[in-house]
């Protein structure tokens, strides 16, 4: 379950309060009675390191050079020449 925190408007107190994404948020101070704001937190994630890479993760294949290989190439077509137009018809 999420961890929300709330602060008291009237009071001040910052408290945190465990909840299902489910439930409405607290509108009223157990301790005074005052009202309260949920509290936006920066998120418990750390990114460390340099960063990710393509090799970080598993892949299906083993690799690119694989994956070629596998993969059936189609045959080139037959080179088209142009016709050209022979003197004989040219001229006339």
């Amino acid at each position: 379950m999420p961890l929300y925190e709330y602060k008291c408007k009237s009071c001040g107190s910052v408290f945190e309060v465990m909840q299902k994404f489910s439930d409405q948020p607290l509108k009223v101070h157990a301790g005074c009675g005052g009202a309260v704001e949920r509290l936006l937190s920066p998120p418990a994630l750390q990114f460390k390191g340099t960063g990710w890479y393509v090799t970080d993760y598993a892949r299906a294949g083993r690799g690119k050079q694989d994956r070629e290989t596998k993969t059936p190439k189609p045959e080139a077509a037959p080179a088209k020449t142009e016709s050209k137009p022979s003197a004989s018809t040219a001229d006339k």
